[in-house]
């Protein structure tokens, strides 16, 4: 989350700064973007982002082979404020890593 320009709840003086938020939003770097690695030995894996919501659509992509042959077992289980929940298959792989998008 760290590297993104937001702007002030309350708007921005600074027209250059506007530009540059609404230029990278046209870009496609909106800022909801994270990665989780699947906790091992266990069938549920706990995510913290504080851009997640109980209505939020969690969208995840597999980044090693091991997390594309568990993609098939894998879903969003929970979704709390600031908070989502994956439940997946119990093994011992520690490389179940995923790409995942929060909207809205």
């Amino acid at each position: 989350m760290t590297g993104f320009r937001t702007l002030p709840v309350d708007g921005s003086d600074d027209p250059r700064e506007v530009a540059r938020v609404v230029r990278n939003l046209v870009d496609g770097k909106i800022n909801s973007t994270g990665t989780v690695t699947l906790t091992a030995s266990t069938t549920t894996t706990q995510v913290t982002d504080q851009r997640a919501g109980g209505d939020s659509v969690i969208l995840l992509m597999p980044r090693t082979a091991n997390a594309a042959t568990a993609a098939a077992t894998t879903y969003v289980s929970a979704r709390a404020k600031q908070s989502f929940t994956l439940t997946h298959a119990n093994n011992t792989q520690t490389d179940r890593t995923f790409g995942y998008a929060v909207l809205g």
